[in-house]
């Protein structure tokens, strides 16, 4: 590790390693630091909720570059630090251990940390988050004892890991305080048909229940989850999907604007000269969220904000403008999912969810803004263009399998 960079970037997950290696890839011959608070090399983040968990992918497999590509890139990539203060006028940062590194500018792509319960029982040991490789070794560990897993969170990681479980053999419990699985961000059609797609395998789905807290043993271990309602649920392992904080706290401290995440211009700018922000940490405003300012917790976001930040650094113009994407495998069903469905006004749904092929497409003012395909790759990669047009389809023929979204008439 040196004492300086020319580009700094602190996190080392989707986003830090791929600005480090967009930096390289537009030549930029400058030292580049990257530094991660895991022991392991950058590694993707989806897998671990799906194909790592369920052993069907080795650690190797998920590794976004082999171990060596960092050091023949010159890619100084320091594993298990951590930042805990920014000086932006100084422009240094000081790590846990009291080291301090200077930088010319600074990337700032942190992530988050997995939000837990806080509730009597919630420090038990066998409460897990699904964030790190580290999180999801404890839970394969564990496994072989385990027959009742409590997942709280009827999210897309907690119905994942719900998938997951239930085909190792477990007894699967989903419990979810609103009304519907996936309620934050989808549709009821698509809502209902997951949550019968997994009690159809067995899973239970526990909706409008809250979580009071969690019975212990002496040993610290949580054997039941304790509803609002007064009821139990029997537990060997829970785990608790239920969004992450955004890991933010030098930045602010050193003055950055924040709120939900540190705030950030069209090119990945935070207010700190010389100090840019992206991925899961980073809120900006976003045309396909009607010119909110979200956060977006994505592998798409994470990778085009590094490369927008990484362009920006070497004086290239370049802002970010890109269509959100989202993918979730849960059994032998693909979701794709493209543009974001917040605040929509109608839907429609094309296809027979009971043909576990279909497609809900969501509109703003008559406006396609999104979609969900379920096992409808074509309807997926075709209303994309769709999205990103902001085009106002005919509904009756946009619900006719028979028409090809991109055939469907502009109204």
């Amino acid at each position: 590790m040196n004492a300086y960079y020319d580009i700094l970037i602190v996190g080392a997950g989707h986003a830090g390693a791929q600005a480090a290696i967009a930096l390289r890839q537009q030549k930029f011959e400058g030292t580049i630091g990257l530094l991660g608070n895991e022991k392991y090399p950058p590694y993707e983040r989806p897998p671990l909720s799906k194909e790592y968990l369920a052993g069907d992918k080795p650690f190797e497999r998920i590794l976004l570059r082999p171990e060596s590509f960092w050091a023949e890139r010159n890619i100084d990539l320091v594993t298990g630090c951590r930042v805990s203060k920014v000086d932006p006028m100084d422009k240094s940062v000081t790590l846990s251990s009291d080291e301090q590194i200077s930088f010319d500018k600074l990337i700032w792509a942190t992530g988050g940390s997995p939000r837990m319960l806080d509730c009597p029982g919630s420090q038990a040991r066998n409460i897990h988050a699904v964030r790190s490789r580290a999180d999801v070794d404890k839970i394969i560990a564990a496994l072989p004892k385990v027959e009742n897993v409590v997942v709280v969170g009827g999210g897309y990681i907690g119905l994942e890991a719900s998938a997951v479980l239930t085909k190792l053999g477990k007894k699967v419990t989903v419990v979810e305080s609103l009304d519907r699985v996936l309620s934050r961000v989808a549709g009821e059609p698509l809502s209902r048909f997951y949550e019968d797609e997994h009690r159809s395998h067995g899973v239970g789905v526990e909706l409008n229940a809250t979580v009071e807290g969690f019975e212990t043993n002496d040993d610290g271990i949580a054997t039941a989850v304790k509803l609002g309602d007064g009821r139990t649920l029997p537990a060997d392992m829970i785990i608790v999907g239920i969004g992450i904080i955004p890991e933010t706290g030098p930045l602010v401290a050193a003055g950055a604007v924040a709120g939900n995440g540190v705030d950030v211009d069209q090119h990945c700018r935070t207010s700190l000269d010389d100090i840019y922000a992206i991925g899961d940490c980073a809120a900006h405003s976003n045309r396909y969220a009607g010119g909110a300012l979200i956060r977006l917790e994505s592998v798409q976001n994470a990778n085009d904000q590094a490369k927008v930040a990484a362009l920006d650094i070497i004086g290239e113009d370049c802002s970010y403008d890109s269509v959100p994407w989202f993918w979730s495998n849960q059994f032998d069903l693909k979701l794709q999912t493209v543009g974001i469905s917040a605040g929509f006004d109608d839907a429609v749904v094309r296809g027979d969810p009971k043909n576990r092929s279909f497609s809900v497409i969501y509109f703003r003012d008559d406006k396609v803004i999104a979609l969900d395909c379920v096992n409808a790759t074509k309807d997926y990669v075709q209303g994309r263009k769709v999205v990103v047009g902001a085009l106002a389809l005919d509904k009756e023929e946009l619900v006719n399998t028979d028409i090809p979204i991109k055939e469907v008439g502009v109204i």
